[in-house]
């Protein structure tokens, strides 16, 4: 049995990698958000406009004990889900957790081209979305190096450097699948 979180900022890849990792082990890919917005038939931006960002955050904690008892799966999680509750140390006891750690430069480039569908950040100038990740990454390191293993992710942007990390990710965790 085999159950993987990926944690991270928004950018890092969790999705990316995420999904390339389960299909060459053969596992099931859950993106948590996209698991929540299954389940409720709403985006995650209407539940937080709906029921306030506590609300999701609580709808989100349930949400993850849920797939937290899948098994053969990798579960790439929101970028805000290690920093509430118990969510890491539930993880921590469910499975393996990797933060897939990414320099802020890397995060910068990748979420200025995505920028217009994040709400969060689409009004923002390049100095602003440059403090907004250096402001947010302080508040959220505590929590994501409690993560069993840090997985350098910067180099995600083409097939070969997926698979090359990939390779690496398998071997960091040792698994002979």
């Amino acid at each position: 049995m085999i159950r993987i979180f990926l944690i991270g900022y928004m950018g890092a890849g969790k999705t990316t990698l995420g999904k390339a990792f389960a299909r060459h082990l053969g596992l099931t890919f859950i993106d948590l958000d996209w698991y929540i917005e299954e389940r409720f038939h709403k985006t995650v931006r209407q539940i937080f406009a709906e029921r306030s960002e506590e609300g999701f955050r609580e709808l989100e904690k349930r949400m993850l004990h849920e797939v937290a008892e899948f098994e053969d799966v990798v579960i790439a999680t929101g970028g805000g889900t290690p920093c509430f509750f118990d969510n890491m140390e539930h993880m921590n006891q469910s499975g393996e957790t990797v933060f897939l750690e990414v320099s802020q430069d890397v995060l910068f480039r990748r979420l200025k081209v995505a920028k217009q569908q994040r709400p969060l950040l689409a009004q923002k100038t390049d100095e602003e979305l440059k403090t907004f990740i250096h402001d947010a990454l302080q508040k959220r390191l505590p929590h994501y190096t409690k993560a069993k293993h840090i997985f350098r992710a910067d180099e995600l942007e083409d097939k070969k450097q997926i698979q090359l990390s990939v390779e690496a990710l398998k071997e960091q965790l040792k698994l002979n699948v």
